[in-house]
């Protein structure tokens, strides 16, 4: 017999602890302890700490110059560069606030998202100069345009170069313009409860701004590693003085940071914040050259740069690194490489075995989360273990939530929502509705539940169901397309899928899916396999094939998109 159900009125409270960090006070140290190692490099440009910090000094104080208040709104228009990284360093020096942007949104995208975000400033790479020239009058907010070189062209007469911005202090009260003096201006105001935002659009909707304490968001994505930071000492919350924090400098020289590699765009939660935590920890970030994933490029940059660790998201990322392998197996020396960690979408355990299958060595992290929950579940693969897929073991401080507000009991198979305490978000900006929806308080505790399903095993694993919006209901039952999905990619020729439902006159709702299978495939053979793992009932009616599925650059997937592919392809199947 199963026990009592634990009430949700009975779930542990974390203790919520608040050190006042901020990225800024921890890469200051940084610069003074070690200013020649490189911080940033980006083919063949290199950026040293010393560098990283002088250049950060300049742009803080040429944005406060401009007019960037306490907590103004910087979006960031860029590919993965050292640009990236040197803006949101400069962020956080003058206690602004970064808000990313998906390079391929258009127009009316845009508009929406820098109006709703209330951006003052934007900095963007050259290639989007006639873009933003067709909606600058839509945005009379943003009286700052920064514009990194990147042979696109000239820059506008409406803009400032960002390496005059960089290189150069324009505050006259400032002796000598030197970047040293200019730092001490960029502190004033500054704290852990500076924002960071992190616009997420997730799989439906329109995109929602995710506001993060700089502290928050430091705490729990350092906690991992083991030796968080303590709070931080009286004497280093001066506005005058120099900010060396020996905590940092113990980390530091017990343990040098890694070189590490972004493949996924930093404009992507994935990318910025594990790139943050790479840097906090002393380490150096190396982005690529090409903007769109070169496979060649970045287990070339591997070997030649003797890389650590690299951030991915899911299969879309991970499978044409094992093809890549497959194909030339002895063409890059990867010997170098420790960390593969993805976030944002699972990746497949077959990927993850061909992957180990060429390096024993290698430590696979698929790090469960999103924009609104940080740190709720890893699955860790190695030569010794290999995770099941959507198989995710739960931290300290998440939870799953049944629909009557009771926690549920681990094997009891029960389906519930995934939900994470202590060091979570402030909430939606400028959506108090949503925030109350996605970060409800019961009986005193705050929990982020951002909305996948889920079932718990006896040793608190979790296995992934999908979201709830996706949902599919097909005569009653409940179909969670990812659980389906990843059944169909245990199909040897299927590279990639997405389960979604279409509308049936006799069950609501049917079954369907759209698969990525360039080397062929029989559908009613991969239909019959998913049966003989699933629930019949949730093996899809209809499979197309397509050439692409069409993921973005940060793993995602429209369902909208391809739901309605399949029910006009569908609906054209009963008309022949």
């Amino acid at each position: 017999m199963l026990p009592e159900v634990i009430s949700f009125e009975h779930a542990p409270q974390m203790k919520q602890v608040e050190t006042g960090w901020t990225y800024a006070d921890i890469w200051e140290t940084l610069a003074k302890l070690q200013p020649s190692k490189p911080a940033l490099l980006h083919g063949e440009h290199s950026v040293t700490w010393q560098q990283f910090d002088d250049r950060a000094n300049c742009l803080a104080q040429f944005l406060l110059n401009a007019g960037c208040g306490h907590q103004a709104k910087v979006a960031f228009f860029l590919y993965n560069g050292p640009e990236y990284l040197e803006t949101f360093y400069a962020c956080s020096k003058a206690s602004l606030v970064h808000v990313n942007t998906n390079y391929r949104y258009g127009p009316d995208e845009l508009t929406y998202l820098w109006e709703d975000a209330d951006v003052v400033a934007v900095v963007f790479h050259g290639a989007f100069t006639q873009t933003i020239e067709s909606l600058r009058s839509e945005v009379p907010k943003i009286h700052t345009w920064l514009w990194v070189d990147d042979q696109s062209g000239p820059c506008p007469d409406w803009a400032t170069p960002y390496e005059q911005a960089v290189t150069t202090s324009t505050d006259s009260r400032v002796a000598g313009g030197t970047p040293s003096d200019g730092a001490v201006r960029c502190r004033q105001g500054r704290s852990g409860d500076d924002l960071v935002l992190i616009y997420t659009g997730g799989t439906t909707g329109m995109p929602k701004g995710v506001m993060w304490r700089q502290d928050d968001l430091f705490l729990v994505v350092d906690g991992p590693n083991g030796d968080s930071l303590p709070a931080k000492p009286d004497h280093e919350q001066a506005s005058t003085g120099e900010r060396f924090s020996p905590a940092v400098r113990d980390r530091v020289l017990s343990r040098p940071g890694p070189a590490s590699i972004p493949a996924c765009p930093l404009m992507h939660g994935t990318g910025l914040i594990n790139s943050a935590n790479s840097l906090s920890l002393g380490g150096s970030i190396i982005t690529l050259t090409e903007r769109k994933l070169s496979i060649a490029e970045l287990l070339e940059t591997i070997a030649a740069q003797q890389v650590k660790s690299i951030f991915i998201v899911g299969d879309a990322f991970a499978r044409p690194i094992l093809d890549a392998l497959d194909s030339e197996p002895d063409r890059w020396d990867l010997s170098s490489l420790r960390v593969i960690l993805s976030s944002g979408v699972i990746w497949s355990n077959e990927t993850k075995k061909g992957i180990l299958g060429h390096y024993p060595r290698l430590i696979l992290v698929d790090a469960y989360g999103s924009s609104e929950a940080l740190g709720v579940g890893s699955s860790v693969s190695s030569k010794d273990s290999a995770a099941a897929t959507a198989s995710f073991k739960l931290s300290v401080n998440a939870v799953v939530i049944d629909d009557d507000g009771s926690l549920v009991v681990p094997g009891s198979g029960v389906v519930g929502r995934i939900g994470v305490q202590g060091h979570t978000p402030i909430g939606y900006y400028k959506d108090d509705a949503k925030t109350a929806v996605t970060f409800p308080t019961v009986n005193g505790i705050r929990y982020s539940i951002p909305g996948d399903y889920a079932t718990i095993e006896n040793d608190g694993t979790i296995n992934l169901l999908g979201r709830g919006s996706v949902c599919i209901n097909t005569a009653g039952e409940k179909v969670f397309p990812e659980e389906v999905e990843e059944a169909l990619k245990r199909v040897d020729t299927v590279r990639d899928a997405i389960v979604v439902g279409i509308p049936d006159d006799r069950f609501g709702q049917t079954v369907a899916a759209v698969v990525h299978a360039p080397a062929g495939l029989d559908t009613k053979a991969a239909i019959n396999q998913v049966k003989s793992d699933l629930a019949h009932y949730k093996a899809p009616r209809l499979v197309l094939v397509v050439d692409s599925l069409e993921r973005a650059a940060n793993g995602k997937i429209s369902y909208q998109r391809w739901t309605d592919y399949a029910a006009a392809q569908a609906l054209s199947q009963e008309r022949d």
